[in-house]
């Protein structure tokens, strides 16, 4: 069976995007965002700096290099969930199916440090999660053929997305994770004290 040439060329490019990202992250962990260039980059990765641009808008998104795939997946967690299944318990399965993983990676610490530090990288996060609250919220809204202003859709995606930083340290990243689905899902409760 012949590979077709236009399969090849996806493949290629995606290990292109893959080895320059790859670079990037390296280089950061290693020196520090604002001491990396595009140049050392591009060095680094054995490419040039214009097939750096050809596959990343600028410096920041080398960072988030997955972002878009991770909104897609969010999206599709919401418009390809199985026939019955609640909206809820698609994004429940979403996150524990990779959250959990993502969140567990070795390299966890030292990438949450790096955004941290570095100012353009904390506001680049914030945006990119303010897009994918937008998006959220518009694809939870379609599913209920609500408005895309709609605030029940609005909240729900919003404090979907903040799970990952409300879970974070916790010992048992499942439960916790389970947790606050939970409560999405039945309404706030009182902790049982005694």
């Amino acid at each position: 069976m012949t590979v077709s040439s236009a399969g090849r060329r996806e493949r290629k490019k995606a290990a292109t995007r893959q080895a320059i990202a790859d670079a990037a992250l390296r280089l950061f962990l290693l020196r520090g965002y604002d001491q990396v260039s595009i140049r050392d980059i591009a060095d680094a990765a054995d490419v040039s700096t214009t097939t750096v641009f050809k596959h990343f808008t600028g410096k920041e998104a080398l960072v988030f290099d997955e972002d878009e795939e991770r909104e897609a997946q969010l999206m599709a967690a919401v418009t390809q969930r199985a026939p019955g299944q609640s909206v809820l318990d698609a994004l429940r399965r979403h996150f524990l199916d990779t959250w959990i993983r993502i969140e567990t990676h070795p390299q966890r610490a030292e990438f949450a440090h790096l955004v941290e530090s570095t100012p353009e990288l904390r506001a680049y996060a914030e945006r990119m999660w303010t897009r994918h609250t937008e998006a959220l919220a518009a694809a939870v809204a379609d599913a209920f053929g609500a408005g895309h202003d709609d605030l029940a859709c609005a909240a729900l995606a919003r404090y979907v997305l903040d799970i990952p930083a409300l879970v974070r340290g916790r010992h048992d990243l499942q439960v916790a994770v389970e947790t606050i689905f939970d409560l999405l899902a039945h309404g706030w409760r009182p902790p049982a004290t005694g």
